[in-house]
Formats: C-alpha cells, structure tokens, sequence
C-alpha cells in the first residue's frame, strides 16, 4: 500500500500539474518554493521579496550570455542553459558575478545554473516535510540531477532516525549524470524508460 505519492522537481508546479492532474500526487515545484496539494500552486511566501531581483538577473543573463538559453521560471527562480551551445558554457567566475550582482543563490545543474531567493529550501528539505507526516516505514527517491543529492541525504537521514524504517535512493542514469548521485544512490537504472518499465511493475504488484 502507497502512503503518498508526490513529484519534488525544480520545475514549476504549475507546469507539472498540467501532466499529472490526479489531485491526489502532491507535486512540489521550484525545488521546495511551491507546493500543490490537490488545491492549487502555493507559493513560499518569502519568495516574494526576491521577485524583482529574479526579474533583474533574467534580463542581466540576456545581455551577459547572448548565445545561451534563459528561462524564467516565474517569480521564483532564473536558469541558464547552455546544452545547445556547450563550447560557450560560462566560466565558474562569471556565473558567480551574475548570482552575486542581483544578491540571489547559484545552484549547479546538467549543463545549467539556477538563480533563486537565498533561502534554507531544496529538494531535501521538500522531501524531510513530506516524510515529516508520518505514517511511513519506507520510502523512495528518484533523481537524475545535482539538486537530487538534497533529497537523497534527507531520505537516508530519515530512515536512520527510526526503526524499522527503509530508504531507497534510485539514480537514473545518463551521460549527464553527477557522479556524486550515481555514487550516493542505493540503485542505478539505465535512463527513464527503465525507470518507466520498474515503475509500472510497482504498481502492478500493488494492485494485485
């Protein structure tokens, strides 16, 4: 039997609730800054005094790096891509002058960098609320990512808190993947479609 069922992205809530509209997978967005329960995107209030310093780093990394992707992720957060043109990624120094210039926080990503309010808040402390409801003798995380390695260690954390309690970390891999995450993860599957096929026959064996 399945306590609870949630998705805990750097994406928008709102545009991952627009995939998965069962009410009852709690999706957690903008890595712990919205939340939607089934009623709709919440937002950290606290958010909302770093808004226009978002809003000034998006159009800073317009002029600054011409040639990469900027994405605006809202009010919440910025990112900069650059997997299209990765002979023009930006030096460890000049993405730290951009995330300094607007007084926000840099977090790494797969051939990105993210700007965000400078708060206590990521995928590991998403996933330490969620579990914080009680209720459950195991748990799973799935992650393919640097931001990942937050909530795997938030995971194994809960699992060494109690007794009886069991924690799996599942890495999917690619030719991307941070080793740190392949190395912190209780298991590696070979990219999502392996994640897929495991997962249907998860739910398979539940409802029989």
């Amino acid at each position: 039997m399945l306590g609870r069922v949630a998705v805990v992205t750097g994406r928008p809530a709102a545009f991952v609730r627009r995939h998965l509209d069962d009410p009852r997978i709690v999706v957690v967005g903008q890595y712990g800054l919205e939340r939607d329960d089934g009623a709709g995107v919440r937002t950290d209030p606290r958010v909302d005094a770093y808004a226009d310093a978002v809003a000034a780093a998006a159009a800073d990394a317009e002029r600054r790096f011409p040639r990469l992707s900027v994405e605006r992720k809202g009010r919440v957060a910025v990112t900069l891509h650059w997997r299209t043109v990765p002979t023009a990624a930006p030096a460890e120094a000049e993405l730290a002058a951009w995330a300094a210039a607007h007084g926000l926080a840099r977090f790494p990503g797969r051939m990105a960098s993210e700007l965000r309010p400078p708060l206590a808040v990521d995928k590991g402390t998403a996933v330490a609320g969620l579990l914080a409801a009680g209720g459950c003798t195991a748990a799973a995380f799935v992650g393919d990512d640097h931001g990942d390695l937050a909530a795997f260690a938030a995971i194994a954390a809960w699992a060494g808190a109690g007794t009886g309690r069991v924690a799996l970390r599942v890495a999917v891999a690619s030719e991307e993947s941070p080793p740190a995450l392949l190395a912190a993860a209780d298991l590696v599957v070979e990219g999502p479609g392996v994640l897929v096929r495991d997962l249907a026959g998860l739910a398979g064996a539940l409802a029989a």
